[in-house]
């Protein structure tokens, strides 16, 4: 008896996807529930499950092929129980070992290390913003030694006297671990710069090409997936539907930094969640957004609907493209909750297991390009949202406060918004509301 893999559900406005990769190949055994192919739709990956234990005898789609909801993928062919025979042969399977034990760990065991081997090639969904605090903890990067000075005047065809010749730091390095006189090479580099290049060419040793290069050649050819085609015409079409503009402001970090250090060890005590810096921006924002409606509603044709709840969207970077999951009511939740529903989400997205319903919803987009080292950027709008507030970086800088210049903590924002809707009054106020709720935290807890 045969029984068909077909396309299930994939969830609202989804009816097409993509077949990604076959997990098993025809003629494999399978076990019910144990995941088969890998559809790619334009938000989320899914997994399709085996319906019953047996073999899987057809596949009707090949991957790369276009599917719709409900298309035949493929077909199982249960298997059958072996039928019982003479009395002497129930006598033997009586002392017999459990086979039948064994073949399901063998199967566990198999699915696990599958599983196992599948975690290993995601990569980590970077979400914490620890980071930020590394960028305001760390010192710059010094190089120990300036590099050396080459006197302009310098003629080859003179004896190298006290003369100073300019060597690039890889350069001098290896000169020093090879005992390389220096100036007895003529650099290639501007005004006489002694290159790397020069010490290897100098060794007989060519530096070699990068490992990409080598395994795919000078130019490789990649086949956009349907999530990042989908990213790329939902970004073009914000910028050509929306009137989109970007206003800027600075916040001190220094409050924020300082009461989050005197209670983050209290707080991931007491909730099992460290204390981040979104939760502090998701109720800022929710500050703002209640005093100024207009940044979280949308227009639809020629309405503007407002949106009295909260839903937030917390921008994501995965391997795989950009997404944008949900807090929901995140104007009900606590510091811990809003920690709590990050840490869900970004383990969910570490684990390829995001879903439809995690996308959908959101009513106002923060995004963290500080996390990757932004001072600076215009963030675009997530449709059909109004605005998307960018966190950047957090640097020391020189700030006059009380007629005194001082070093503090400072965050770059910026807010992009549709000017169809919101007007810059409304977008720039907004803006000030959240940097003084984040330079004053005591705020948040009085709902200032």
């Amino acid at each position: 008896m045969s029984e068909k893999i077909v396309v299930p559900t994939l969830g609202e406005s989804v009816t097409e996807a993509t077949v990604a990769k076959w997990l098993k190949n025809k003629g494999d055994k399978v076990s019910s529930d144990e995941p088969l192919v890998e559809l790619e739709t334009d938000k989320v990956n899914v997994e399709v499950p085996s319906p019953s234990n047996g073999i899987l005898d057809s596949i009707s789609a090949k991957e790369g092929e276009t599917v719709n909801v409900g298309a035949l993928l493929g077909s199982i062919t249960q298997t059958k129980s072996a039928p019982s025979s003479s009395k002497n042969d129930l006598d033997e399977k009586k002392y017999s070992p459990p086979k039948l034990e064994n073949s399901k760990k063998e199967k566990v065991n198999n699915k696990i290390e599958k599983s196992e081997i599948k975690k290993q090639k995601v990569k980590p969904l970077v979400l914490n913003e620890e980071t930020n605090q590394k960028v305001f903890d760390e010192e710059p990067l010094v190089l120990e030694e300036e590099p050396l000075v080459l006197d302009e005047t310098y003629n080859e065809n003179k004896k190298v006297e006290n003369i100073e010749l300019r060597v690039s730091p890889a350069a001098r390095k290896i000169a020093s671990e090879q005992k390389i006189d220096i100036h007895s090479i003529k650099g290639s580099g501007k005004n006489g710069l002694v290159l790397k290049e020069d010490i290897m060419s100098l060794m007989g040793v060519k530096p070699a090409p990068s490992d990409r290069k080598i395994a795919h050649g000078p130019e490789e050819r990649i086949k956009m997936t349907r999530l990042r085609l989908t990213i790329a015409k939902r970004l073009k079409e914000a910028q050509e539907n929306a009137a989109m503009l970007t206003t800027f402001n600075e916040v001190n970090m220094h409050e924020v930094i300082q009461m989050r250090n005197n209670y983050k060890e209290e707080f991931q005590k007491k909730y099992s969640i460290k204390l981040g810096f979104m939760s502090f921006f998701v109720k800022a924002c929710i500050i703002g957004l209640k005093n100024y409606p207009a940044i979280n509603a949308e227009i639809q044709g020629d309405e503007i609907v407002y949106k009295n709840y909260y839903n937030i969207s917390i921008a994501v970077g995965t391997d795989k493209g950009l997404v944008v999951p949900v807090i929901r009511n995140s104007d009900e939740l606590s510091f811990a909750d809003i920690e709590k529903n990050i840490g869900m989400l970004g383990q969910k997205a570490r684990d390829g297991k995001i879903t439809i319903e995690d996308l959908q919803g959101g009513t106002f987009t923060i995004t963290n390009g500080g996390i990757y080292g932004s001072m600076l950027s215009t963030p675009i709008l997530n449709p059909p949202q109004s605005a998307v507030l960018g966190m950047h970086n957090i640097i020391e800088r020189p700030v006059v406060e009380d007629g005194e210049v001082k070093i503090k903590p400072i965050m770059y924002l910026a807010l992009s918004y549709d000017h169809r809707i919101i007007d810059g009054k409304e977008a720039v106020s907004f803006l000030k509301i959240v940097k003084d709720s984040l330079e004053q935290p005591k705020r948040l807890f009085l709902n200032l």
